[in-house]
């Protein structure tokens, strides 16, 4: 699913969330949350039906559930004031109300635009890549800084040149990983590529497609 609303651009396969062309961070069960809501509005699902889909085979107060809610709104920026995205039903649950857009049959998402740069992908955070060396480790001075143990301080370096991009591990004492195998000499990469730097899953994203227009989802 890919659709817009408001500033907010949201993209399940790529388990994205823009806002004003930023990606903003939600936990997985709020990203699941915000899924759920926009494939079924303007639907008001049930609280009971959403702590059983978002929290299966476990008791969870409905406490819980608000939390999520009011992570997925902060996100958005929707407030229970004065909601125009997520509505909320006392005692029954929440649908979501905003204006929804989504794209013609073959368009791309208006996030591609922040894909005419290079990027990395992980399940926490984004990195650009610039045109040249970048280099990937524990040191802050690396393009990509990876701060988590098992990450060397110089472990892998992904050179950018024009659309294309190589990657070459640094060494590693955990290795660098491109698609579940060993890189052992400098090797191209392909956009949507996994690689595993020592315990870190990314994805490479280099897509030069430009956006197509948005047209309204008649309901």
């Amino acid at each position: 699913m890919r659709v817009t609303f408001g500033a907010c651009e949201f993209d399940s396969l790529r388990h994205e969330l823009r806002v004003h062309g930023r990606p903003v961070p939600l936990s997985p069960r709020a990203f699941q949350l915000l899924a759920l809501l926009l494939d079924r509005r303007p639907e008001v699902i049930a609280k009971g039906e959403l702590l059983e889909q978002l929290w299966p085979g476990t008791f969870v107060s409905d406490a819980s559930l608000h939390n999520l809610v009011a992570e997925v709104r902060a996100a958005i920026g929707d407030t229970p004031q004065a909601s125009t995205l997520i509505r909320t039903v006392p005692r029954c649950g929440y649908g979501f109300i905003g204006e929804v857009q989504e794209p013609t049959a073959g368009a791309q998402p208006t996030s591609s635009r922040a894909h005419l740069r290079p990027q990395l992908i992980s399940k926490r955070r984004e990195w650009s890549l610039s045109e040249g060396a970048n280099v990937i480790g524990r040191d802050p001075d690396c393009a990509v800084m990876i701060d988590v143990p098992n990450v060397s301080r110089r472990h892998a370096c992904i050179v950018v040149t024009g659309t294309e991009a190589t990657i070459e591990d640094l060494g590693s004492k955990n290795g660098t990983y491109l698609n579940g195998r060993r890189v052992r000499e400098t090797t191209r990469l392909a956009d949507g590529c996994q690689m595993r730097i020592g315990p870190v899953v990314v994805i490479y994203r280099h897509s030069s497609a430009l956006p197509s227009t948005m047209t309204q989802r008649q309901r």
